[in-house]
């Protein structure tokens, strides 16, 4: 599909509507899938001004920018006049009559985008891969992100010339800067997220009802691809002009300049016409609301407390032989912060599995397999260089006029893996404090807060935190529940590496992931009939030692029976599922005391 030239129309025929009423009825969700991804086919093999689509994240949110929408254009040989329209375009057509009373300025909004981060290998590569037209032969030169990996610690490298360029008389070089400008001459920094991701980035331009979108939102993108060799021109010439201006001629600074206008060949542009706003990125799923699939959810029901039942003979396997910690693991895959009142988000499940082994790289091998199962995660080893370096919140570089990502910008519903037996002993300096400070925030109020510089702005979000350690760890948690390997710990380095993990595309697998996603997202209710009886089993508990079951004791028990109960696809509580809570719990509460009779010295 391509953007036809409908400029001749002018803005009087409504073609704008016209153009999106079109792609919007075009794109149902059988021709969707023949559109070429950004996310799946190399950036110089798609042909400019096609319809591309894009699934990606909403890392930061630039200011509008204003651009002709309508303009005259006055033939130089005829001197004919003819109107233009600018929409969907980042460069205007040549021989622009600035002077004509016609044109008429529009504004627009324009977004950083990134692919989601943290995407497990399962659901990047599944979601459906288009190769593009072999009649269109890429004449730009292949020029991508991969390209550009060391663009950070190798700022002076010198580019190729760009073969899209007229004649290649504009031949981009960079030259050798001084470290003291070694951050300005960044500015190919593609301000990922998470460390080590590769991917496009690009900057979504919207046109309309862009007070909808918000940052941190997953979408599927479909707009028009724009990639012209002119916008990395116009932005070497803005660079190059912008100390012989005067400060009052630019209000951006060069900075910003390279943050707002990158080159097109490594962050293209994307004239949105319509997108779709992800309540999560599990291909496996449908991308509606779930109610709205009477048939995936029905059959899926029916079989939940099967796949249940063999996810826990996994997890139990995985687990050393841990039958209970396989429960809890479950339980906190499939949690959710489904509400919030006033301040406390509910539904929120942060497990602390203590007693982890440290051989055989157990952690590490334990994240592999749960980054396998869901659709994003993201592994944090917590050593002390980690927590001391790493940025983790996100903070505003108010030179360039951006939102520096931080490590826990994450999209909802992401794993987060924090291994605690990675500490070491030393001492954590002024970022690591402010880090930890953070992560224990994202795990009692699932919340971040991003640094301002003069103040912070609460962002709230929806992140499962897994917590590994050896005794109880050291930041909060919702659960804690004591590993109890049924492997003689002389036998468990040898059991780890025999220990057998289904194939990526195995039928299992996939019926893991389909389990855990649909648990997450099913609504959930309990009968005033059964708030009753679960009052009146809090009373009972409470007759003999009023100190044996507290509030919190009871709030938990509450979650652990919501959690059984949706893992059983059920979505309302019943008197079996809130006994099993209870039973559960029982046995957990009691394995962590006598772990604390053994560790005296444990708090």
């Amino acid at each position: 599909m391509y953007l036809t030239d409908m400029s001749h129309n002018n803005s009087t025929s409504g073609w704008e509507e016209k153009v999106v009423k079109f792609f919007k009825e075009q794109l149902k969700e059988k021709d969707a899938r023949t559109v070429p991804s950004l996310n799946d086919v190399p950036l110089h093999y798609l042909k400019p001004n096609s319809l591309v689509k894009f699934r990606c994240f909403i890392q930061d949110m630039f200011d509008p920018e204003f651009y002709m929408g309508a303009y005259e254009t006055v033939d130089p040989s005829s001197k004919a006049k003819m109107m233009q329209c600018g929409k969907y375009k980042d460069v205007a057509e040549c021989s622009v009559d600035f002077h004509s009373s016609n044109t008429v300025n529009a504004e627009r909004q324009t977004f950083y985008c990134v692919p989601v981060p943290g995407e497990s290998p399962y659901a990047s590569e599944s979601q459906g891969r288009v190769v593009p037209s072999t009649s269109y032969a890429p004449s730009r030169q292949k020029r991508s992100y991969e390209d550009d990996d060391d663009m950070d610690t190798h700022p002076q490298k010198q580019r190729e010339p760009n073969s899209g360029n007229c004649g290649g008389s504009l031949k981009r070089q960079e030259t050798e800067a001084p470290s003291s400008q070694a951050a300005s001459a960044s500015h190919l920094d593609l301000n990922f997220p998470l460390p080590g991701e590769k991917g496009p980035s690009c900057l979504v331009k919207v046109y309309e009802d862009w007070d909808s979108f918000k940052l941190n939102d997953m979408l599927e993108v479909y707009g028009i691809l724009s990639v012209s060799p002119v916008l990395s021109v116009l932005a070497d010439e803005k660079e190059t002009s912008s100390s012989l201006l005067d400060p009052t001629d630019s209000m951006e600074t060069a900075a910003e300049q390279r943050v707002h206008c990158p080159p097109a060949s490594l962050v293209p542009r994307l004239h949105l016409v319509h997108s779709q706003r992800l309540l999560h990125n599990n291909p496996l799923m449908p991308l509606t609301v779930m109610e709205q699939n009477t048939a995936f959810l029905s059959s899926t029901l029916s079989e939940m407390a099967a796949v249940r039942a063999e996810l826990l003979t996994y997890f139990t396997h995985v687990l050393l032989g841990d039958t209970l910690a396989a429960e809890y693991l479950i339980l906190h895959l499939i949690s959710n912060v489904y509400n919030r009142r006033d301040v406390l988000p509910l539904g929120k499940f942060t497990l602390n599995l203590s007693g982890c082994p440290t051989v055989g790289s157990y952690t590490e091998r334990l994240y592999h397999i749960i980054q396998q199962l869901v659709p994003s995660s993201f592994y944090l080893g917590m050593t002390l260089q980690n927590l001391n370096q790493m940025r983790l919140v996100p903070k505003k570089d108010y030179v360039a006029n951006r939102l520096v990502s931080g490590a826990l910008q994450v999209p909802k519903n992401t794993s987060l893996f924090l291994d605690e037996t990675r500490l070491e002993q030393g001492q954590l300096d002024t970022a690591g404090v402010h880090n930890v400070t953070a992560l224990g925030n994202l795990i009692s109020w699932q919340k971040v807060d991003y640094d301002f510089n003069f103040h912070q702005m609460e962002f709230p979000c929806n992140v499962n935190v897994l917590v590994t350690s050896e005794g109880r760890s050291l930041l909060p948690s919702d659960c804690q529940i004591h590993l109890q390997p049924q492997i003689p710990p002389s036998q468990i380095e040898e059991y780890l590496s025999s220990l057998h993990v289904p194939s990526d595309s195995s039928s299992q697998v996939n019926k893991f992931r389909i389990f855990l996603g649909v648990a997450r997202l099913l609504d959930y209710s309990i009968s005033d009939e059964v708030t009753k009886s679960v009052e009146d089993d809090f009373v009972d508990m409470r007759k003999d030692d009023p100190q044996s079951v507290s509030a919190e004791d009871l709030h938990r028990m509450l979650v652990v029976a919501r959690l059984l109960s949706l893992s059983l696809g059920q979505t309302t509580l019943c008197r079996d599922s809130w006994m099993r809570a209870k039973h559960i719990e029982m046995q957990r509460k009691t394995r962590v005391e006598q772990q604390k009779c053994v560790n005296g010295n444990e708090p």
